[in-house]
This record gives structure tokens, C-alpha cells and sequence, in this order.
């Protein structure tokens, strides 16, 4: 198992990313969430195995290339979520 968090710069608001990103775990064997920033940036928490967390990875900026000017990735501990969704919840400056 693996999992990463992947914040995504750009026009990535307002664009139904959260959404796109929601409904293309559904189709594939990840968990996570996906949330909006204050910053204007969107983050994104994939759990899986990492061929299935590489593909969803590659669909979503694949389904979303025109708004994402940049990303950034990174590697953190898995902490086994059971399902993906949509967090709307804006996180402290401490979790960032």
C-alpha cells in the first residue's frame, strides 16, 4: 500500500474538480479524500495499491489538464481509509 498527497495549483476551483476526482475513485481501487484550500488550491489523498494510485493520479490531471498549472506530490503513511470522498471542511494551518 501506498499513499500521497498531490496539492494542485491553478484554475482547480469552481471547475467541478472535487467532483471529477470523487467519481474517478469510484472506478478504481483507491481511497482517500479530495478538499478545496483556502489558498485557492485543491488537495487531493489517495490510498492503494501504487499501480492504482499512479492510474487514478494519471486520470484525474488527465481529466483536469487544462486547469492545473502545477502540482506537487508527496509521499505520506497510510492511514487506511475505508472509502473516498469529498472533505469540505477547511483545514488549520497546523495539518497544512
Amino acid at each position: 500500500m501506498t499513499a500521497k498527497r498531490v496539492l494542485y495549483f491553478g484554475h482547480v476551483q469552481g471547475v467541478g474538480f472535487r467532483y471529477t476526482a470523487h467519481s474517478l475513485a469510484r472506478n478504481l481501487p483507491v481511497t482517500g479524500f479530495v478538499r478545496n484550500l483556502p489558498d485557492g488550491s485543491v488537495e487531493l489523498v489517495a490510498e492503494g495499491e501504487p499501480e492504482a494510485v499512479a492510474d487514478y493520479l494519471d486520470r484525474v490531471e488527465r481529466a483536469m489538464q487544462g486547469y492545473i498549472h502545477h502540482r506537487e506530490i508527496f509521499d505520506i503513511p497510510v492511514a487506511g481509509y475505508r472509502n473516498f470522498w469529498i472533505r469540505r471542511d477547511w483545514p488549520s494551518e497546523e495539518t497544512l
